[in-house]
């Protein structure tokens, strides 16, 4: 048995990245870039305005600025105008600025005496509320760095330079196996001696959460052989396989040996932690393995801990070992040595509160818990305000 530290290394040292594919620019939010961007075109493409009102040329030391309007630039107008030093254009925000003009003059500060247009320059400099041509970056500039989480603002600013699909990693496709003859579904009546499987939703919703689709969840029962058909089938079809229950030292516990019988490679199995002690960790190939424990809280916790770092890391994301922050308890905590702690917790005014029902079956807590709060091994007793690392989910 390892400590979650030792565990976290082996996961580090054996990382695996997502193959590189091109994905539409409007489908790529949550996923991350597999290369650096760099626009090919200037932005803006042309001078524009950045205000409705009046294009002019300006001329320093003129008090009073009498102009005579000569036409009207919109956005989308194709044609550029010209204008000279004592005309002035209409223009509204977006139209192309017409030549010979570098001031854009808001329509408000504008009034209009004897068939000409009259402002205080004294409110006003040379350049006001006019977009150059490349303001926001030239042709060839590095706009977006490979590793670079896809966001509503980045999909917006790469539809600006016209990217039409970009390189991501590729999400995995997950299969999962949930054990356990005790499983009945949700909306089926609850015989006596059957649990309702909690897992599956908990598991596709996580992954859900994480921008992974492509997902298929089976059961099996517990039988050696309809589990190791199960397993083999799952290893040929997905990326990553991840196994619910089954995985204890108990007389009906066949999923470690049909791993192995399969050609899985163990990188670590127990940790001492608590919930989910009974953790397996293997690869196949440039497939990861995860086989977790089947009460709902070690499912979850195991989950947070060690599959949702992988496949961020397969995703191409970083820091996928930082905690989501540092915060102080809100009271006391005491507990036994030899085993980290991973504890259902609520963040509430910059304070981890320790809530209630932490045995690994109950379920009750997440109703509220907003983070697992990481209390070490080592350690026995802590005093209020105490600080401790939190994930969220």
């Amino acid at each position: 048995m390892i400590s979650v530290s030792e565990a976290k290394k082996i996961l580090n040292n054996h990382l695996i990245l997502g193959k590189r594919i091109f994905v539409d620019l409007g489908a790529a939010n949550g996923l991350v870039l597999a290369e650096d961007i760099f626009s090919p075109i200037d932005i803006p493409s042309f001078d524009n305005s950045a205000m409705d009102g009046y294009a002019i040329f300006w001329q320093e030391g003129n008090p009073i600025r009498n102009l005579r309007p000569i036409s009207k630039s919109k956005a989308g107008d194709m044609e550029v105008l010209t204008l000279d030093q004592n005309e002035a254009i209409r223009i509204f925000t977006g139209a192309p600025v017409p030549s010979g003009a570098d001031t854009v003059i808001p329509q408000e500060w504008v009034k209009t005496e004897n068939g000409q247009l009259v402002f205080d320059p004294e409110k006003f400099k040379k350049g006001a509320n006019f977009r150059a041509k490349g303001a926001q970056n030239k042709s060839g500039d590095l706009i977006a760095k490979i590793g670079s989480p896809i966001t509503p603002g980045m999909v917006g600013l790469l539809a600006s330079v016209g990217m039409e699909k970009i390189p991501v990693y590729s999400p995995p496709a997950i299969g999962i196996i949930l054990t356990g003859d005790e499983l009945e579904e949700i909306g089926k009546p609850l015989a006596f001696g059957k649990i309702y499987n909690a897992n599956g939703p908990i598991l596709e919703s996580y992954l859900h959460q994480l921008g992974i689709h492509a997902i298929q969840i089976g059961k099996a029962i517990d039988e050696p052989e309809k589990l190791q058909e199960k397993i083999n089938d799952y290893l040929g079809k997905y990326d990553i396989l991840i196994l619910s229950g089954g995985i204890s030292v108990g007389e009906y516990d066949y999923v470690k040996e049909g791993l192995r019988q399969a050609g899985v490679q163990e990188l670590f199995y127990k940790v001492k932690q608590k919930p989910g002690k009974p953790l397996f960790v293997g690869q196949r190939k440039n497939q990861w393995i995860f086989a977790l424990p089947g009460n709902p809280a070690s499912t979850l916790t195991c989950f947070n801990q060690y599959v949702k770092p992988c496949i961020e890391a397969w995703m191409g994301k970083t820091d996928i070992w930082k905690p989501s922050g540092t915060y102080p308890l809100a009271d006391n905590f005491e507990k036994t040595k030899g085993l980290t702690f991973f504890l259902k917790a609520k963040l509430e005014n910059e304070k981890v509160i320790i809530l209630p029902g932490q045995e690994s079956f109950n379920l009750i807590s997440y109703g509220s818990a907003n983070c697992i709060s990481e209390v070490g091994e080592e350690v026995q007793f802590l005093e209020k305000g105490t600080k401790v690392n939190i994930y969220e989910w």
